[in-house]
C-alpha cells in the first residue's frame, strides 16, 4: 500500500471523513494537524493553497471530495458495482446540497445575531429537509446501510454530517429512525469503535 499522510487542521471538519475512511479500512496513515501558527508556513507547499491535502508517496493532492472518492475506491468502500457507486454518489450529493447552508452559518456569516437566525433556520428547516431525503434513500435500500449490505463512504459521510448537527440539536434525528439505526451500525463497527471512542 502507498504511504499516506493527511494534512489538515486540528479539528474534525472536512478532514474527519478522511480519518473515518482510513480507520474503517484499517489502513495506517499519518494525521498531520496544523494550527493557526503552523498553517501559513505549510500553505505555499500545497497545490491549491488549501486543506485538506492527502499526501500519497510524497505527492500532495487537494480537494476533499476527490480524496473521499479516491480512498473509498482504494479501500473497497465505494460499493461493489457501478450501481452501488451511483447510489453512494446520490448520498454524497444530498450532503453537498446541504453544505452551503452549513457554511453560511459557520464560515461566511460574521454577525452574531444573524448567525443565530441562520443556525435556527439550518436546524429547523434546511437540515431536516435533506435528512428526510437521506432517510428516504435508507428506506429504499431496505437494510442497515445506505448502500448495499456493507459499510461504504455514504454511511461514513452521513455519520459525520449528523455528528455535527447533533452537537447543536440533540433531538434532530428524532423523526429519522433509519439514520439513527445506521449511526449505531457505524458506531459498533469493529474497525471504527475504538477510533470513535478515543478521537479528539
Amino acid at each position: 500500500m502507498p504511504n499516506y499522510r493527511l494534512h489538515y487542521f486540528d479539528v474534525r471538519g472536512r478532514g474527519e471523513i478522511i480519518r473515518l475512511l482510513f480507520n474503517a479500512a484499517g489502513q495506517k496513515f499519518e494525521d498531520v494537524r496544523y494550527t493557526k501558527e503552523t498553517w501559513p508556513l505549510f500553505k505555499p507547499s500545497t497545490p491549491l493553497g488549501q486543506l485538506p491535502c492527502l499526501e500519497v508517496d510524497g505527492t500532495l493532492y487537494p480537494q476533499s471530495g476527490a480524496i473521499y472518492s479516491y480512498l473509498a475506491r482504494e479501500f473497497g468502500l465505494y460499493g461493489k458495482n457501478n450501481m452501488e457507486i451511483f447510489k453512494v454518489d446520490i448520498v454524497m450529493n444530498i450532503i453537498n446540497d446541504l453544505m452551503p447552508f452549513i457554511v453560511s452559518v459557520f464560515v461566511e456569516e460574521k454577525d452574531e445575531e444573524k448567525k443565530k437566525t441562520l443556525l435556527e433556520k439550518l436546524l429547523n428547516d434546511d437540515a431536516p429537509k435533506y435528512l428526510a431525503q437521506l432517510e428516504h434513500v435508507a428506506l429504499q435500500n431496505g437494510g442497515a446501510y445506505f448502500v448495499g449490505n456493507s459499510l461504504t463512504l455514504a454511511d461514513l459521510a452521513v455519520f459525520d454530517l449528523t455528528d455535527n448537527l447533533l452537537q447543536f440539536k440533540p433531538d434532530i434525528l428524532s423523526t429519522f429512525p433509519l439514520i439513527v439505526n445506521n449511526r449505531k451500525v457505524v458506531e459498533t463497527s469493529p474497525a471504527l469503535a475504538s477510533y470513535l471512542k478515543t478521537r479528539k
